[in-house]
Parts: C-alpha cells; sequence; structure tokens
C-alpha cells in the first residue's frame, strides 16, 4: 500500500526537497539545486510568487521511505492571461512504479479539480524562470543548470495517464570557429551603423545592478506572448535580481542601447553543472569553492538568457549580442555553448545556429490533460 501524505510543515518540505537526491544518486547526468534555495522557492514566505500563484505539494510512501513526490500550482494571472482554468503539476519525481505515479498524478489532479480547472499541464513551475518541461531526450548529456533532467521512464508515465504534448523545447550544443566568428564580427557592424546601436559591457556585477530592472520589465514586454509567461511585478524583480543577478558573470553579459533605450540583452554563465554535482546541494562547506572554480576557468558557456524588445525584434540586434558573446569567449579560449530551451516552433532563434557547428540534443516538453 503507498500512502500520499500533503506537506504541511518544514520536515515534509525536506522530504520532498530530498527525494531527488536519492533517486538521481547514481545518475552521472543529474545537476542537483542548492537545498536551501529550493526550499525558499516553495514557501510562501519567501517566494513572493505565491501572491498570484496557489500551490500544494505531495510526497508518496511505501512503509518509511519516500518514493515520490509532486506539487501543483495555479498560476492565476497565466490563466487570466489565456482565458483558461489551467492548473500545473510540478516537480514530479517517482520510482518506476505506475501505481505510485497514477495516485500522485490522481491526487494533484483531483486538488486542481476540485480548485475549478479544467486541464492540467506541466511539468511547469512558477513562472517562467523555475523549473518547465520533462526531458524525453538527450538523457545522455549533462544539462545546464537553467534545465531539467528526468529518467527516461517518466514519459511512458505521463503516456499512461492521459496526457498528451502541448509544446517542446529544443536545446543545442554549439562548436564555435573562426568561420562564424568573423560572419558574425561583419554582420554586427552593420547593424550597429545602420541603426546607431551601442554596446555596454560590465567589469563587475556591481555595475550590473542598475539595469537589473529594465532587463526584465524589458522582458515582460519581448516575452509576454510565449506560452507559460506572465509579467514579473516589482517585487518578484526585486527577489529575482537578489537571487540571480548578483551570482552572474559580467564578462558574459551584454546589453545594446538605443540612445538611453535598453533595447536588447544577452546573458551567458560558464557552465556550473559539474561544481554543482560536487556540491550535491550544498553551499558550504566546499559547496561555495567548486562553483568559484568553475567561474574562473570555464570550459563551457549556457546561454541563460536573451531578449530583443518587439520594435527591434528584426534590426539584427541578436547578431551583435552573439558577437559580443563569442568574441568574449574566444578571448578565454572557449569553443562550446550550451543553449537553454527554445520553443521548438522559433525559426527565427533556432537560424542562428546555423553558422556554429551545432547538434540539437536535448528536448523536453510540457503536457497537457482534459480533467
Amino acid at each position: 500500500m503507498f500512502e500520499i501524505k500533503e506537506v504541511t510543515n518544514k520536515k515534509e518540505l525536506k522530504q520532498f526537497v530530498d527525494l531527488p537526491f536519492e533517486l538521481y544518486n547514481q545518475n552521472k547526468f543529474w545537476a542537483p539545486p542548492i537545498k536551501s534555495d529550493e526550499i525558499k522557492q516553495l514557501q510562501a514566505d519567501t517566494n513572493p510568487s505565491f501572491k498570484s500563484c496557489t500551490a500544494k505539494f505531495w510526497t508518496c510512501w511505501d512503509g518509511g521511505k519516500c518514493v515520490g513526490r509532486i506539487g501543483a500550482i495555479i498560476n492565476h494571472d497565466y490563466n487570466k492571461k489565456v482565458g483558461e482554468k489551467l492548473g500545473r503539476i510540478s516537480r514530479m519525481e517517482f520510482i518506476d512504479d505506475r501505481n505510485v505515479s497514477k495516485l500522485l498524478f490522481d491526487t494533484a489532479e483531483n486538488w486542481l479539480r476540485d480548485q475549478g480547472m479544467e486541464k492540467v499541464h506541466g511539468p511547469l513551475g512558477f513562472n517562467n524562470l523555475d523549473n518547465q518541461g520533462l526531458l524525453i531526450e538527450g538523457f545522455e548529456y549533462l544539462p545546464s543548470i537553467a534545465s531539467v533532467y528526468h529518467f527516461p521512464y517518466y514519459q511512458t508515465h505521463f503516456d499512461a495517464n492521459g496526457f498528451v504534448k502541448e509544446n517542446d523545447w529544443i536545446e543545442f550544443r554549439l562548436t564555435l570557429g573562426e568561420t562564424a566568428l568573423a560572419k558574425a564580427k561583419r554582420g554586427a557592424e552593420l547593424v550597429k551603423r545602420r541603426y546607431g546601436f551601442t554596446v555596454r559591457t560590465f567589469a563587475s556585477t556591481n555595475e550590473m545592478q542598475p539595469f537589473a530592472e529594465p532587463v526584465f520589465k524589458m522582458m515582460n514586454g519581448a516575452f509576454g506572448v510565449l506560452p507559460y509567461v506572465t509579467p514579473f511585478d516589482d517585487e518578484m524583480i526585486e527577489y529575482i535580481k537578489q537571487k540571480y543577478f548578483k551570482v552572474l558573470d559580467p564578462r558574459f553579459v551584454r546589453m545594446i542601447f538605443k540612445e538611453d533605450q535598453l533595447v536588447a540583452f544577452i546573458i551567458g554563465m560558464p557552465s556550473l553543472t559539474e561544481a554543482m554535482q560536487k556540491a550535491n546541494g550544498k553551499l558550504f562547506p566546499f559547496g561555495v569553492f567548486h562553483i568559484m572554480k568553475a567561474m574562473k576557468k570555464p570550459e563551457v558557456i549556457d546561454l541563460l538568457l536573451t531578449g530583443v524588445t518587439p520594435e527591434y525584434h528584426t534590426s539584427g540586434a541578436a547578431v551583435i549580442l552573439f558577437a559580443e558573446l563569442q568574441d568574449e569567449m574566444m578571448k578565454h579560449g572557449i569553443t562550446q555553448m550550451e543553449t537553454t530551451g527554445i520553443f521548438e516552433d522559433n525559426h527565427n532563434v533556432i537560424s542562428n545556429w546555423k553558422n556554429f557547428t551545432n547538434i540539437q540534443h536535448k528536448r523536453r516538453r510540457a503536457f497537457i490533460k482534459d480533467l
């Protein structure tokens, strides 16, 4: 007999967060999060997302052993945006047992149904910077810390429980070369002259801090039409700024301005996947050391975020961004770049990769189901 328990206190929340560390203990491709950050993300008093979201979390037990978990989230702002009653499943993990997965899915779906939801989709998080999608291809590659990893059997459990494809993200590994670099430089200079763009570089995270709010407000406009996206309010922007902006590497951040207006940005980051594996969920005492070491001598850059204001989508601003990032990478002898998820029908962005030696090596999926 398997037993479902709702997460109602800090001890149970810790058990919820600990489960993946047990499931993926022998898996060399999984990149663990920092446990303290994940616990904060799941509590209303430390995550401002709860002001626009309702959420519950459950674990599944076989006697004294935790064998599964699942969360259910209602993003009320997103439902208003799309005019539908959608619930999200989030952070599900489970052993390869159909009884366990069915019990977890049924529990989340029943709660969402009781809240008046008519469909369930996911895996999705609180917002588009949270966990999104189920890995369905590319299990033999390390993910970036902005991506996800799951066991191959998970998809069969989604299929068995009546979920169907809603959207796919695809991910690429890019290899830089002299041809791509030279072509990017020529194109970037043409675009700069045509539009009068200027590029801002940064020497420290302190220099970047004043631009955090403009970046995220620009994201609200640039990404607003995408699935699963809702605007960040001022409190959420401050939360993200404190969580992410202080740990960015300014060498791999570029912003483009038209006079005083921010029109585009790119944020790259030294890959921290192997460092996070060594940290194993803890910053102290040694996690910080592994992370700092990875930042100092990176071998791969993760492309975390790129944004261009709608007004300049066709200007070629992205050409400048990639030329700048490539040039910085080559200065440090880095030739490998890992993209984060791109919707498979976003042909404008995907076409940027044709100038590189590239492989489309990973795919993750958001599923949907009528309740």
